[in-house]
């Protein structure tokens, strides 16, 4: 088991009853950042033990980085998934000791025979924990957009294996639109150690110079007018949210989206695996080498944003948007074999 970490904020005497193990909790500092918890090590503990520490290392993160000042109004960012019902659940733990208020906003990507399951278990969560729930479309947001849509657009463009590339972005964009909805001033989402190791690994293996800049905090302050959004899960390997679920009874959503075996993350995620049968700490290792990676301003690309991949659907070219060594909206290229000559194309359209 991976080592466990302990902080509260109120000081008393805890012992778990089958591991005979006893921590005195001391209080935050006043004015301070939190000294890191101590470790517990590879020690057995039981499962209530198990969570309280699970939410108390959670606490210490955002207290530590600061992601959540009292007051916040915070959309928790809920697929009906493992990462996002743990979050939701530790949030709602926490948020009196936080001082902040939640919000469930979920996004429906279209995505026919998976997507439906999954917001209905979304408005389970919703309904038992009595917390508002607002899902936001693609559909609505993005012209009649859904990714089954993009999926038969890109399927004859070789483009197949950029569903998740395609979703990614316009999620993003969904979540901010449904946060600003509802009143949000922060965003929070469920992506755990693993998650946060494979997209590195993965940015590395296809030289993703913009998105490798971006970093690997445990958030973004919210630039150009977006609202900050951070990862509070992000030092919790995997098999902590499981577990985590696991004890806590946690009702959620646990198949794969239908478009994920094409994504180029499996090899990333089979590659991260079988680092870390041979050196344990890998995950971690990434992560936070993430974390110190900074890149000059001019070798920063920027990266497609949700305007760029919807215009380069709507025109039926979903390549200008995406790919190494792409052109740029503004460069049709020449045409295919039996089309007319194309009129210049417009201006690029800015990114969100």
């Amino acid at each position: 088991m991976v080592p466990l970490f302990f902080q509260v904020l109120k000081p008393r005497l805890w012992t778990c009853p089958e591991s005979s193990i006893s921590l005195i909790h001391r209080p935050l500092p006043a004015k301070r950042a939190p000294p890191p918890p101590p470790a517990l090590g590879p020690r057995a503990v039981c499962g209530a033990c198990f969570c309280a520490a699970f939410e108390a290392e959670v606490l210490h993160t955002v207290v530590a980085g600061r992601l959540l000042p009292p007051g916040a109004v915070v959309a928790v960012g809920a697929s009906g998934g493992k990462d996002s019902t743990v979050l939701a659940h530790v949030l709602q733990v926490l948020a009196p000791r936080l001082g902040i208020s939640l919000r469930l906003v979920a996004v429906d990507e279209g995505i026919g025979g998976y997507r439906d399951a999954a917001l209905a278990a979304v408005r389970r969560q919703a309904a038992r924990w009595e917390l508002p729930l607002t899902v936001v479309a693609y559909a609505d947001l993005f012209g009649g957009w859904t990714m089954d849509a993009v999926a038969r657009s890109t399927a004859g463009s070789g483009r197949s294996r950029a569903c998740c590339t395609f979703c990614g972005v316009l999620r993003r964009r969904a979540l901010e639109e449904g946060a600003r909805l509802v009143g949000a001033t922060h965003i929070v989402t469920g992506h755990n150690a693993d998650d946060m190791a494979e997209t590195v690994l993965m940015n590395f293996l296809r030289g993703d110079a913009a998105r490798l800049a971006r970093g690997g905090g445990l958030g973004s302050p919210g630039e150009g007018g977006a609202l900050p959004r951070c990862r509070p899960l992000q030092l919790a390997s995997q098999k902590e949210v499981v577990l985590y679920a696991h004890f806590r009874r946690l009702d959620y959503f646990s198949e794969e989206c239908v478009y994920a075996p094409e994504a180029f993350r499996g090899h990333a995620r089979h590659l991260l695996k079988l680092l870390e049968a041979a050196r344990p700490s890998a995950v971690l290792d990434l992560v936070h080498s993430a974390e110190r990676l900074a890149l000059a301003p001019a070798a920063r690309p920027p990266a497609p944003g949700a305007c760029a991949l919807l215009d380069g659907l709507n025109r039926g070219r979903p390549r200008l948007a995406i790919g190494k060594g792409r052109r740029g909206l503004d460069e049709a290229g020449p045409p295919r074999d039996g089309e007319p000559e194309r009129a210049p194309a417009p201006e690029a359209v800015p990114a969100f």
